[in-house]
């Protein structure tokens, strides 16, 4: 991993995908976000925007807020009914988490 830029609230850098198609979150960021062994983060891709990874419990307050009819507020530039959708199935993943533990 080559870190080309690193400021207290800013962080670019590369990780490489191993064999088994796993990256290293660098210490930088884990320790920006408070990021620990054990935590749950969620990943979420869309070929047009791109990969995101985020910790479970950010989404899951997005997920409440569009149940509670926040979706317009939230997702301007969405259906209702798609923001209902992600919203359920963040749900579906939270409940899922939950009943492994």
């Amino acid at each position: 991993m080559k870190s080309e830029t690193s400021k207290e609230d800013k962080y670019m850098g590369t990780v490489k995908v191993g064999t088994k198609g796993q990256i290293v979150i660098p210490k930088e960021i884990r320790d920006m976000f408070g990021i620990n062994p054990g935590d749950t983060l969620m990943i979420l891709a869309d070929v047009q925007k791109g990969i995101a990874i985020e910790r479970m419990e950010f989404f899951n307050k997005i997920a409440d807020a569009i149940l509670n009819g926040k979706a317009k507020e939230i997702y301007l530039e969405d259906r209702e009914e798609d923001s209902m959708i992600f919203a359920e199935e963040i749900k579906k993943i939270v409940k899922n988490g939950e009943e492994e533990k």
